[in-house]
């Protein structure tokens, strides 16, 4: 019995290796098979976080080199030309600054270098070009600050700058061109006589400033010198401020064309019919409105009332407007908005919209109440016009040549885009003709050309001071320059503005 019992598990024994032995290839197999799969996971993890760093690098590398291209495209010259860039303290060192010349060759800023090697900034000019050529002393401002790179760069031939290094002479640095006109400049300059004030003349088609008159002025010559005295401004000049592009006044009357292309946009079918009894003085919305000298001038329609500058008639204007669609219209000619240029400017301001009430409606129609603007923007306003509507953006250096007079680099028109469409302001060329035929710019009808154009009387503060305003272009209907101008505390358009307009455009385009 106990063998029979030995036996069974001996056989049962074997049977358990038999078996055993039969199940470990497959247990092998199903292990080798599990450490596949183990592994081909790990793989593709591996090759997940592989793919994903570089995806990540190549992220990375796009966006160096996107913002590269945008800094030599966009930021570069910012950052080449800011006065902190220590590289121009060594350029100054092998380099004389370049001179800054007229459209016309005129010399508007050169160095001359003395027997000791001692360089000096003079500008021939004194005072006339000094807000918009700018200085060098006591902090750099103007076309000398924008364009301090390329006045401190030379491009002669290399044998002659070994030549000068050996020598121990400073290379000749390239010479920038503007687009202003030195003759054109001077004659705005005088036309202001003694009054404060700015003019602002533009080429409508490309954008090209042709004259930036800001008085007073200072000498640039001499800022060093009277440093103090401009500083302290004791009577009230503000000399080192460029009134032509950071000086902000109402624009009065001529922020009428702006009202007037509002209500033809809105109203393109029935804008014809409008038609306004004036009597000199009217309640508009619950607020009384006056005509300059209260003058009464009847019945009047859309055309007549820009020519005669009509208060009560505009400022009825404003009351039918949709005040949302206006705003958008003011910052579509640049309110509220950067102006991409390469000078020092503050924004024009338009702040009218929904939530106004009456009595900022109807001043702000006639360019009271809030609104402030530039007389650049002012300027750019007449050449929009001018320029059927499309919008150039404003620049003042054309090219930059070297010591030879070879052209180094050259600025080309950009332009901002189609402010309004092209029937508007065709429509408004023949109302602003007006003004001149019939209207308030009367004595402009003098010339072999007719002249497109808005006289404006803007109220400065409680006290009466008034300024003199007067946009425009000429000829009308081929427009070669667009002009804007104020002067503060004058009085009307017509008996200050329009003059000084008239002996611009007499300069510029003859009789």
């Amino acid at each position: 019995m106990h063998q029979r019992e030995e036996s069974e598990r001996d056989k049962n024994l074997q049977m358990q290796k038999r078996k055993a032995r039969k199940e470990q290839p497959e247990r092998r197999k199903q292990n080798s098979r599990q450490a596949g799969r183990g592994e081909e996971k790990e793989n593709k993890k591996g090759n997940a976080q592989i793919l994903a760093l570089t995806y990540c690098m190549v992220a990375v590398f796009l966006g160096m080199a996107g913002y590269l291209g945008y800094f030599m495209a966009v930021k570069s010259d910012k950052v080449i030309n800011n006065p902190y860039n220590k590289r121009q303290e060594v350029l100054a060192k092998k380099v004389q600054r370049g001179e800054i010349r007229s459209k016309d060759g005129k010399v508007l800023a050169k160095t001359k270098t003395d027997s000791t090697g001692k360089d000096t900034r003079i500008y021939p000019y004194d005072e006339i070009f000094a807000p918009v050529v700018g200085r060098i002393s006591n902090s750099m401002t103007g076309i000398e600050k924008q364009q301090c790179y390329p006045l401190l760069t030379s491009h002669v031939n290399p044998l002659r700058q070994l030549t000068n290094t050996l020598k121990g002479e400073k290379n000749p640095g390239d010479s920038v061109f503007t687009t202003l006109d030195a003759k054109l400049q001077t004659i705005a300059y005088q036309a202001l006589g003694n009054h404060k004030g700015a003019v602002v003349a533009i080429e409508p088609s490309t954008g090209k400033v042709l004259a930036m008159v800001s008085k007073p002025s200072y000498d640039p010559n001499t800022v060093a010198k009277n440093w103090s005295s401009l500083i302290k401004d004791s009577n009230d000049d503000s000399k080192l401020v460029n009134r032509a592009t950071q000086g902000l006044y109402p624009p009065g009357s001529t922020f009428k064309v702006l009202t007037a292309m509002e209500y033809m946009i809105e109203n393109p079918q029935t804008y014809r019919d409008f038609n306004y009894r004036c009597k000199g003085t009217d309640t508009v919305a619950g607020h009384v409105i006056h005509c300059y000298d209260n003058e009464r001038h009847g019945i009047l329609s859309l055309k007549n009332a820009l020519a005669e500058s009509c208060n009560g008639a505009f400022a009825t204007l404003g009351t039918e407007l949709d005040l949302d669609r206006f705003h958008k219209l003011a910052e579509k000619f640049g309110y509220n908005k950067a102006l991409d240029a390469d000078f020092e400017y503050n924004q024009s301001k338009f702040v009218l919209n929904k939530h106004s009430d009456n009595g900022e409606l109807t001043q702000t129609a006639i360019g009271q109440g809030k609104t402030l603007v530039t007389p650049l923007q002012n300027a750019l306003i007449a050449a929009t016009i001018a320029n059927d509507g499309k919008m150039m953006l404003p620049y003042v250096v054309d090219h930059v040549e070297s010591d030879s007079g070879q052209v180094v680099k050259s600025y080309d028109p950009k332009e901002k885009g189609q402010v309004v469409d092209e029937w508007v302001a065709q429509k408004m060329n023949d109302m602003m003709k007006s003004v001149v035929t019939s209207g308030t710019g009367y004595s402009l009808k003098s010339f072999s050309y007719e002249v497109a154009g808005k006289t404006g009387s803007a109220e400065a503060d409680s006290e009466g001071t008034t300024h003199s305003w007067f946009i425009g272009y000429a000829p009308a209907d081929n427009p070669k320059i667009a002009i804007s101008v104020v002067v503060e505390g004058a009085g009307t358009g017509s008996r200050y503005a329009v003059p000084v307009t008239k002996k611009m455009l007499q300069c510029y385009l003859g009789d």
